[in-house]
């Protein structure tokens, strides 16, 4: 599935002397969250100026892109808290170079710098109310909303304006806040977007411990932190020094309103196999997910005087999938193997399209490649996470025929996307999803040009879901179900939804 983009990436650390280059490396592991634009903010004191600064670096750009200076963290990117951002955008503009996180402004009660993974579904009413004040904005961001309600709380403890602003709000958020004194780690009560806590060293040791909050524990063992637990759906931990040395941390509770609710997208397509994400690790889900797909739809059963169907998947996010479908099959008398037969290309960059081509073909075909001697004259049955638009699907498989393959099978991993997202995820328009332009699943085969398609249930991924993660929270299967779990004003687009 490629035509969901990736929504943001956050990281925090503090007390580590050297917090901006590890922060850079955190951000590197959670690139595939956002590659438009990155940028880190560090707390330190300025003798000069005689008080606490944070200074900021951020671009457009991958993280190798923006910080290819190492100067910026011996020379601009001091002390020893960070926060990071990779931005994929879901919400403003995403040529508005202000738009880039973290966002850094200073008030009355000191600076305040804050990264945001997710989507207010009630952004549109709190920006018209501004707006009726006189509310100037720097950005077609909903973020920089939660900074304004911060800045404009009657509360007189910064905390206690944090927990004023976020009762406010609604919809998706897990954010990483900066202070003059603290780094902070809010996760929305749905618990809509991951938020995980890590620790480099011993709280005994001088000084105390590091501790670090990360999108994905991949980013933990970049730089050799120890993965604590999750930040829990409506919690705030406050991170000072004293709790660095001691290991305990205060800890608030936003207000349950509509229950936990965690994206089971994360799960399908977003998160990195090797990451535990909801508290448990994505590849043992991905593979549960696999297996209930054989279930639901296994391979094609041929003559036993035929060569055995091969299976093959979409790289890189249906890999561990295809693997559970494949040993699931076997494991239920289908004779098949697993074969690679689609190569990606990780390097593509930029790519130049020459006027006339087809421009979303040529993307494909400059992305994927097929390996001919594995398909030719074969039963290929193609696994993929999910389908949106479906044009990345339909191009592979007129790929894969070209190759040589005999038939041509589609196995998907999860439900048909019949529904936008309005809690971080750049889903396209409902009109545009493939599910919605057709009646049946006949249909969709018929256009996608396969001999046979078939998707994995709603009910399946959910079992698939919940028997690889025991805990008993619970999932947003929106895009599937269309079942919002936070209500959203469904009269309107997206962006309408969000902004105007």
């Amino acid at each position: 599935m490629r035509s969901i983009k990736d929504h943001c990436g956050i990281f925090g650390i503090y007390n580590a002397p050297d917090a901006a280059r590890l922060t850079y490396y955190g951000l590197h592991a959670l690139q595939h969250r956002g590659q438009e634009s990155s940028g880190i903010v560090t707390s330190t004191y300025d003798e000069r100026r005689g008080r606490k600064i944070m200074p900021v670096y951020k671009d457009a750009g991958l993280v190798l892109d923006v910080f290819d200076d190492p100067a910026i963290f011996d020379t601009r990117l001091l002390g020893d808290a960070a926060i990071g951002h990779n931005r994929y955008s879901t919400s403003g503009s995403a040529n508005n170079r202000a738009n880039i996180q973290p966002f850094v402004v200073h008030y009355h009660n000191g600076n305040i710098a804050l990264a945001h993974n997710g989507n207010l579904s009630n952004a549109r009413e709190l920006r018209r109310a501004f707006s009726e004040r006189g509310t100037l904005f720097q950005t077609t961001s909903d973020s920089e909303l939660i900074l304004h309600l911060i800045a404009q709380s009657r509360r007189q403890k910064q905390i206690d304006q944090i927990i004023d602003a976020l009762n406010q709000v609604e919809g998706a958020y897990s954010l990483v806040i900066l202070t003059d004194d603290h780094l902070i780690a809010v996760r929305d009560p749905n618990g809509f977007r991951p938020l995980a806590l890590g620790r480099i060293g011993d709280p005994e040791r001088p000084g105390g411990a590091a501790y670090c909050v990360a999108s994905e524990t991949c980013a933990f063992d970049m730089i050799g932190a120890e993965y604590l637990r999750d930040i829990e759906p409506g919690e705030i931990l406050v991170i000072d020094r004293k709790g660095c040395q001691t290991g305990r941390f205060k800890s608030y509770r936003l207000a349950q309103r509509f229950g936990v609710s965690q994206c089971v997208f994360e799960y399908v397509y977003f998160s990195r196999p090797d990451s535990k994400v909801f508290g448990e690790m994505v590849d043992k889900v991905r593979r549960k997910i696999g297996k209930q797909l054989a279930h639901d739809a296994p391979v094609p059963v041929v003559p036993p005087d035929e060569k055995q169907p091969i299976v093959i998947s979409v790289p890189d996010s249906s890999n561990t999938a295809t693997l559970g479908y494949v040993s699931e099959c076997q494991k239920l008398g289908y004779r098949c193997r697993y074969e690679i037969g689609l190569i990606r290309n990780h390097y593509i960059g930029r790519t130049f399209i020459a006027p006339g081509q087809d421009t979303r073909e040529m993307k494909v075909r400059c992305k994927f490649n097929t390996v001919e001697g594995v398909l030719k004259d074969r039963i290929v049955v193609m696994v993929d996470d999910s389908v949106v638009r479906g044009t990345t699907a339909k191009f592979l498989v007129n790929m894969i025929r070209e190759a040589g393959a005999r038939e041509v099978h589609f196995r998907v991993a999860s439900p048909p996307v019949v529904s936008p997202c309005f809690y971080g995820m750049d889903f396209p328009s409902a009109e545009e999803l493939l599910a919605n332009k057709f009646d049946d699943v006949e249909a969709m085969a018929r256009w996608l040009g396969v001999d046979s398609l078939a998707y994995l249930s709603v009910e399946g991924l959910m079992k698939a879901v919940r028997d690889a993660n025991v805990s008993k929270l619970g999932y947003c299967n929106a895009c599937f179900t269309s079942a919002y779990p936070v209500p959203v004003e469904m009269g309107v687009t997206k962006e309408e939804n969000e902004w105007r």
